[in-house]
């Protein structure tokens, strides 16, 4: 006679034989035929983040839907930027669906720029790296954060414009930012955002829901996807269950609710091949494209072996060209990138490669991929030993203003959080000594919005080299061949003392 089962086991028994078959044969399919399918409950008003980086990583798929259906409106979008006319969400702008759009950059996205500056639509232009943070902390069930990036600013102050009347006054400010103090240094509040929808672009995905991203295609996706109260993924390609490797699969199947396939082209916003540094230097007239190749040579040499390095668009990202021999030097991009190799040849190009300048490149031996918000992470931890960038204008005492000019808005991009610890970071100013119209850049005082205060370490323009002390202001250590120090003080606003050994830019 067989020996009876305990009931105490039973249960496990039956839990065992239900776990291993669900293993087997997952029944959840989150899959859908279209996109339209995917947003048939999709309303507003609501709060979409939506995924990508210039044309990089962009949903277009899931935004051609929500275009299709008109009665998605009002909405409050959260994305790095808003496409262009007629593509990806300038279309949505245009269709009148979007109230307000969170974002960091405007660009050459001319109808954007009209609409905030006409009073059709509102606008929080938020620090790049602080839009994904924000998204990263909703993620992770944290409401606010502290952050160094925009302290000092009109970001913190509370002074930036959200909403303009149609007659171009202001009709709605930013809200003043809570500031604390930790360690000596000064910090803002941020709330973090919760999204009720997220847009989101994969490589692959399974029919569960796990995804895969391609290349710099994560930047914001990976942290808005996990966000959302409802998040729709498009991928290039839907695979069987268990193709994706566990280690390797970026958004896990529980963040997401629905899974499509994508019908749309990937394009690319500037395509850039490969060329001589010295046509990358061409601007305008000859003297033009001298100064520049002056400014460039010099500031190749502030590179130093083994230096993790980020560096603005125009004249820093050409001085690697210039490296001295000997000298390698690791280039992090903000939307993802360690690791930045040059442009590609023709043939080359992949959409899924850009820099922040959203030019195609190529990767370096030994690169290393992410999302936005684990390369702001590095960045405001002083994990970047050097950060290049153009100014508009900058303070004997190293105050940065390079993102506003009056009546005219590109947007902060990820500026400010490059800015935020030049206390770990070494920040270091290339540009022209004076304007197009001739007017001095290096002021007692920045007369346009600062990007960050007191954070410059050194200014190279084609006149001369300053050394920056946040307390005592401005040393000139070298002059360009055939420049005196008389011409210098005639193109230089603020004061400044003339180094003992001053010495001729090498």
């Amino acid at each position: 006679m067989a020996r009876p089962v305990p009931a105490v086991v039973r249960p496990f028994a039956v839990w065992r034989r239900q776990f291993s078959a669900s293993c087997s044969r997952p029944a959840v399919d989150k899959r859908c035929n279209s996109a339209a399918e995917a947003i048939k409950d999709m309303k507003g008003p609501a709060t979409v983040l939506v995924g990508g980086f210039g044309f990089s990583g962009v949903p277009n798929t899931l935004i051609n839907a929500v275009r299709d259906r008109p009665d998605i409106k009002n909405l409050t979008v959260v994305s790095n930027n808003a496409g262009m006319p007629g593509a990806g969400l300038g279309q949505l702008l245009e269709t009148g669906q979007i109230s307000k759009m969170i974002a960091s950059f405007i660009g050459e996205n001319k109808v954007f720029e009209k609409m905030y500056l006409s009073g059709e639509l509102s606008l929080e232009l938020t620090p790049q790296g602080t839009i994904a943070e924000k998204c990263a902390a909703g993620a992770a069930g944290v409401p606010a954060f502290y952050t160094p990036a925009a302290y000092g600013t009109i970001v913190q102050t509370g002074e930036l414009p959200v909403r303009y009347n149609k007659d171009g006054t202001v009709a709605e400010y930013s809200k003043p930012k809570e500031t604390r103090e930790f360690n000596g240094k000064s910090y803002i509040l941020e709330e973090a955002i919760f999204g009720d929808y997220a847009l989101i672009k994969a490589d692959k995905a399974d029919k569960l829901g796990n995804c895969q991203f391609r290349k710099a295609q994560n930047n914001f996706n990976e942290a808005m996807a996990k966000n959302a109260k409802y998040t729709i993924v498009e991928a290039d390609e839907i695979v069987e269950v268990g193709e994706l490797r566990p280690e390797e699969i970026h958004v896990q199947a529980i963040y997401v609710n629905k899974v499509i396939r994508s019908t749309e082209k990937k394009q690319i916003e500037k395509l850039t091949y490969a060329k001589d540094p010295s046509e990358m230097l061409q601007a305008g007239s000859g003297d033009a494209t001298a100064r520049r190749e002056r400014i460039v040579k010099r500031a190749a040499k502030e590179f130093e072996d083994g230096m993790y390095v980020n560096l603005g668009i125009g004249m820093p990202l050409i001085a690697p060209s210039y490296l001295p021999e000997g000298v390698e030097v690791f280039l992090q991009a903000e939307n993802g990138i360690l690791g930045l190799g040059g442009y590609p040849k023709p043939g080359e190009e992949d959409p899924d490669l850009i820099n922040p300048g959203k030019e195609t490149v190529t990767l370096a031996k030994g690169a290393s991929l992410f999302g936005s918000h684990e390369s702001f992470g590095m960045i405001r931890a002083g994990r970047i030993d050097l950060t290049m960038l153009g100014a508009l204008q900058v303070s004997q005492y190293g105050d940065l203003a390079n993102f506003m000019l009056p009546g005219k808005v590109k947007g902060v991009g990820g500026a400010m959080d490059l800015v935020a610890n030049p206390e770990k970071t070494k920040v270091i100013v290339t540009m022209e000594h004076t304007d197009k119209k001739g007017n001095p850049k290096i002021l007692s005082q920045c007369s346009f919005p600062l990007t960050g205060p007191r954070c410059v370490s050194k200014i190279i323009t084609d006149l001369a080299v300053f050394e920056v002390s946040t307390t005592e202001g401005l040393t000139l250590v070298e002059h360009a061949e055939g420049v005196t120090v008389d011409e210098i003080r005639s193109k230089t606003e603020a004061p400044f003392k003339v180094a003992a050994d001053l010495k001729p830019m090498l």
